[in-house]
């Protein structure tokens, strides 16, 4: 570990002296690739920095321990050398963890797509709900959030939904939300007041780009028809919505949110690129299975990970066993209490798969 973090030293330095040459600073785009890595270089750099610094005071206290026969002074020699390798281990897993491989897909932005299951229309009302506690959390972190697909049902509910949701980290954080999510209510036209359980499934998807998926169009069939639902009277009077089929797949994407036959088009193909980059992506990391877990749980999407029960106010993630009694903030966007602790069991899984691959 410490020559590879040696290696990342002599780097920093090399792009830091980079940086400072003119004719790279004329460069556009070499300067702002240099930047980012100097960004990336400089946060692990300054916490070996301070590991360093510990290890340093440790060894010079020591030093000074065996000459030192002041009382006073060799006690406040001990204290230091106690709070030095009191936060010395804390540091050095910190880099354990800046230093495990980076998911490339991390900072894309994320095709969402939310499915309703079993349950009937009260698994179409909680899609859309999930669909309102998405948008409210991407709000939440100053990201933007764009429909494009929304088929509506007839008591406010959505069989199925997409969207793209773009912003810094956006598939970082949301990468952990695909899966099958369980909610336990009374519905609005349950009389007796029983209890029902109903379904939605969740996949997240990085957003992909033209270099990552080369779709021929020999393969799809473009069909039009027209729009409903949430557009409203005037995107119903043409044949502007959009039914991608992929033939060699079996896929099939609609797109109706714009009033242009064009735009349409587009967001059903981006939504299509992003839908064979997952595939491919699922395809490669079943392949890594027996090796290692790159994600929490198998990522499969039949796998129920989460649990709304509205009777006890309860979310329970059955991926960590964490359960928090405050579905109604939940409901409205506050995930970071259930996505924060996701992010570290990951990492944990990969530290230690790293550790034992060592």
């Amino acid at each position: 570990m410490f020559d590879r973090l040696e290696s990342i030293v002599h780097r920093f330095e090399e792009v830091t002296e980079e940086l400072n040459d003119p004719e790279v600073t004329q460069n556009v785009e070499r300067y702002r690739a240099l930047s980012r890595e100097f960004t990336e270089l400089k946060a692990l750099t300054d916490v070996y920095k301070e590991y360093r610094e510990h290890r340093k005071t440790i060894e010079d206290a020591t030093s000074m321990l065996e000459d030192e026969n002041d009382e006073e002074m060799r006690q406040m020699l001990k204290d230091e050398i106690w709070q030095a390798k009191e936060e010395l281990p804390d540091i050095e897993e910190k880099l354990k963890l800046m230093l495990l491989p980076k998911d490339p897909n991390d900072e894309r932005n994320v095709v969402l797509e939310i499915r309703s299951g079993a349950g009937g229309e009260e698994a179409s009302l909680f899609a859309s709900d999930l669909y309102r506690m998405y948008y409210h959390y991407a709000e939440m972190r100053g990201w933007k959030t764009e429909t494009l697909e929304y088929n509506e049902t007839g008591a406010g509910g959505a069989s199925k939904i997409t969207c793209l949701i773009s912003g810094s980290g956006a598939y970082s954080r949301m990468k952990y939300e695909s899966g099958v999510h369980r909610v336990q209510r009374v519905p609005k036209t349950e009389s007796q007041g029983r209890i029902h359980t109903s379904t939605a499934t969740v996949a997240i998807m990085p957003e992909a780009e033209d270099v990552d998926v080369k779709i021929d169009m020999n393969d799809v069939k473009f069909d039009v028809f027209r729009s409903s639902g949430n557009g409203g009277q005037s995107v119903n009077t043409t044949d502007s919505a959009v039914r991608l089929t992929h033939l060699p797949t079996g896929i099939v994407i609609s797109c109706q949110d714009e009033k242009s036959q064009l735009k349409n088009k587009d967001k059903a193909l981006k939504v299509l690129r992003s839908r064979l980059y997952d595939l491919e992506l699922k395809r490669k990391q079943e392949e890594q299975s027996s090796k290692r877990r790159e994600q929490i749980g198998t990522g499969d999407r039949s796998e129920k990970i989460r649990t709304y029960n509205f009777p006890q106010g309860r979310v329970t993630d059955h991926r960590i066993g964490v359960s928090l009694y405050k579905i109604g903030e939940i409901m409205n966007g506050d995930l970071d209490d259930l996505i924060e602790p996701l992010i570290a069991d990951d990492q944990a899984r990969r530290l230690s798969q790293a550790e034992n691959d060592d």
